[in-house]
């Protein structure tokens, strides 16, 4: 048994059984995967893959196992070259982050401008996609970190490590209405136009389940994916927009006025999602520092070790976030 054929059916799984697209993704040719595959499973006296005809149809239930297990080989694999960069250059190195929209032009700035300055040597990739998108990615490995406020739950082999509590505001022209409204209210807001973000980015579930306790259908005309769409559209006349308050800047924003509407809905929280057990070299460390001082190199090595998502919970549940 070699790491490579490990390597192989790992790849071939993530690709969909796809044998074509694995031997791209590896560089590699497709004969070449399958014959290694082939040689896998004469080894091991199973098939990992079913087959009709030379196309590969499904993972066989001995293949999953096997999929598990070949799955943490190649994490601690990649663990062992990360200790041994560390030991040969702390400083040099490279650290992919997959985020939404509102956390890369909002949050993110000024802790990547301070961690560059700091780590010139390290390579830093910036991945931008769905919530969805992103944590899969941080779950299967092919980014270090996932920053977003929704999906990662749906990963069991994800650690949440929690960074910020944040809220909303409401965003409309100088001379709207709303701003008259005192105390503004979900049902004075429902009787507008809504534009906000599309379900699943951004906490707009909180959004949606605050209206829906009141009894409220809001009509939201428009929905995008970062705020700086949704303030266009409200600049346009479109309807009242809803954001988060990060996304607001009123020396940016002329024109434009953010009502407070925190005592409306639940806060949200800003995670950081990253694999269980992943070796983190030092400039790791600092930048999840750099983004939350309050995550100590202990407090995520005893997230990083725990065994369950209770055990985690437990390890935040007295944790005075921060909040914006």
């Amino acid at each position: 048994m070699k790491l490579q054929q490990l390597r192989y059916i790992w790849e071939v799984a993530q690709h969909g059984l796809n044998i074509s697209a694995t031997a791209e993704r590896l560089y590699t040719s497709q004969p070449g995967v399958s014959k290694q595959i082939r040689l896998l499973e004469d080894e091991l006296g199973i098939q990992v893959f079913g087959r009709s005809g030379k196309n590969l149809t499904h993972v066989t239930p001995a293949g999953r196992a096997i999929l598990e297990m070949a799955g943490r080989i190649l994490d601690e694999v990649e663990n062992i070259r990360s200790a041994a960069s560390e030991f040969k250059d702390e400083n040099r190195g490279s650290l992919s982050i997959a985020t939404t929209h509102t956390q890369a032009r909002y949050a993110l700035p000024p802790v990547i401008s301070t961690f560059i300055r700091r780590y010139p040597e390290v390579r830093l990739q910036l991945h931008q996609g769905t919530p969805m998108q992103i944590a899969e990615q941080a779950a299967k490995g092919t980014v270090d970190f996932a920053i977003a406020t929704e999906a990662m739950e749906f990963f069991e082999n994800l650690v949440m490590l929690p960074v910020v509590r944040w809220n909303r505001v409401i965003i409309v022209p100088s001379g709207h209405p709303l701003r008259e409204q005192q105390p503004l209210t979900l049902e004075a807001i429902a009787k507008y136009p809504i534009v906000t973000y599309v379900f699943g980015f951004t906490g707009r579930s909180r959004l949606d389940e605050a209206f829906t306790a009141r009894g409220l259908t809001p009509n939201v005309v428009f929905t995008a994916t970062d705020s700086d769409v949704i303030k266009t559209y409200v600049r346009l006349g479109l309807g009242v927009g809803i954001i988060a308050k990060m996304g607001y800047d009123p020396e940016l924003d002329q024109g434009l006025c953010a009502l407070d509407a925190s005592h409306l809905f639940t806060h949200s929280t800003t995670r950081i999602g990253l694999k269980h057990n992943t070796y983190l070299r030092g400039y790791m460390y600092d930048f999840i520092g750099l983004m939350a001082p309050h995550l100590t190199r202990d407090i995520v090595d005893k997230a990083l070790a725990s065994r369950s998502t209770e055990e985690i919970a437990a390890l935040f549940q007295d944790l005075e976030l921060p909040t914006i």
